[in-house]
């Protein structure tokens, strides 16, 4: 995004907020709206652009609640508190604590317990000691469920073992914490085959890279990164879910389905996509244009949130830099410097974890089955928090078709 698209003037910044100059100022010196000096102008004043739309919001708010209210559906306004995920100044807190340090030093177990509880030191005493899996169903089941795709196995199991959890149906927040680690490693051993114990990424270095064990601290911080990203559409799904009293397991699973959609967790494949054809031509460039002439955007790149680039994609290009194959690292390079010249954007989470997959050496269904297993975290998170707020989700549609006949 080039400066121009980024900040404003005073008097463009006015005029988007139908108010004199004098109340642009008044707005400044109260701090509902920041300024900065434009360098080698003293006098000269600057506006961020998404702080002008956000007053404007502010103001379509108080004047027009409905309207604000549909468009808040829709990357607008915050539509509902929360004390889990803040995303600002291009960076991702977990209650906090940036995510990028804590893909550095904590553990997924560690990050787990901070989302749930708000106390990463609670780890242990939330996974000691915990069978995911009822031993009834366990071994037939993961032998049955190996050909299907790993999102797909996570939503076979969850309704499985949920009828042998009689305490899933406790929804006090200490209980939803132990059932959700109960649920963690269920899927991890749902993806993997086998019964998952912590640290948990060591089960997908034993399934997936059993002779490089070197790499599970890059492993361990995927999923750290993948772990929540405030009310994306699987999120908002399972605070819906939880809304309407349903046992964790059941917001997994519906979150799950959200997550598997092509505009969501999905895109993966487009991404994986992307790069096995780009391996073939020699010319990026050419690719990239070819893409936008046939869908209008390139997979992987692009987040509204993060106009200067994705920290998560960021980073897990920087581990694929330290763990991985030089010629995957090559090639993504190329595709970004293609994609940048040609549209202005920068990576996101999918298109990193693919190239970390790459790599890594690992398969195709890695990426999605990391971002998954790691966005669980975020899942049970969001689900504590509906469960205490004790209100269902339920906002109404403004009606726009026909009127019944004979009404007056």
């Amino acid at each position: 995004m080039s400066s121009s698209e980024r900040y404003m003037t005073a008097r463009q910044a006015a005029a988007m907020l139908g108010i004199s100059l004098p109340t642009l100022y008044s707005h400044v010196s109260r701090g509902m709206l920041h300024s900065e000096r434009v360098t080698g102008k003293s006098r000269v004043r600057r506006y961020l652009r998404d702080d002008v739309l956000r007053l404007v919001e502010r103001k379509e708010f108080r004047s027009n609640p409905t309207k604000a209210a549909e468009k808040g559906l829709h990357w607008g306004g915050p539509v509902l508190q929360s004390a889990l995920t803040l995303i600002d100044g291009g960076r991702l807190f977990y209650r906090g604590l940036d995510v990028i340090e804590l893909a550095d030093h904590s553990t997924l177990e560690q990050v787990a317990s901070l989302l749930w509880t708000g106390d990463a030191k609670r780890s242990l005493a939330l996974f000691a000691d915990d069978d995911a899996t009822p031993p009834s169903i366990a071994a037939s089941l993961f032998k049955s469920i190996r050909r299907l795709g790993p999102v797909e196995r996570c939503q076979l199991i969850l309704p499985l073992a949920a009828s042998s959890d009689l305490s899933a149906h406790d929804l006090r927040p200490a209980a939803v914490a132990k059932t959700g680690a109960r649920i963690l490693r269920l899927l991890f051993s749902a993806v993997v085959g086998f019964p998952a114990a912590p640290p948990l990424e060591q089960a997908l270095v034993r399934a997936w890279t059993p002779n490089r064990r070197s790499v599970a601290p890059a492993l361990r911080a995927a999923l750290i990164l993948c772990a929540d990203h405030e009310l994306n559409v699987s999120a908002f799904t399972a605070r819906c879910v939880a809304s309407a009293r349903a046992t964790p397991y059941e917001v997994v699973l519906g979150a799950l389905a959200a997550f598997r959609g092509r505009r969501h967790g999905g895109i993966s494949e487009e991404v994986e996509m992307l790069f096995r054809v780009a391996k073939e031509m020699a010319d990026c460039r050419r690719l990239v244009g070819t893409r936008l002439r046939s869908s209008g955007h390139v997979p992987g790149f692009g987040h509204q949130l993060y106009p200067d680039g994705d920290p998560r994609g960021q980073k897990l290009i920087s581990l694929a830099k330290t763990y991985g194959r030089p010629r995957e690292v090559e090639l993504a390079k190329r595709l970004i410097q293609a994609s940048h010249a040609l549209t202005g954007d920068y990576p996101n989470l999918d298109f990193g974890l693919a190239v970390f997959a790459r790599a890594l050496s690992l398969s195709s269904e890695a990426p999605i089955a990391i971002f998954a297993l790691g966005r669980t975290v975020g899942w049970i998170a969001h689900a504590t928090e509906q469960y205490a707020d004790d209100q269902l989700i339920r906002p109404r549609a403004r009606y726009i078709g026909p009127n019944p006949e004979n009404y007056s």
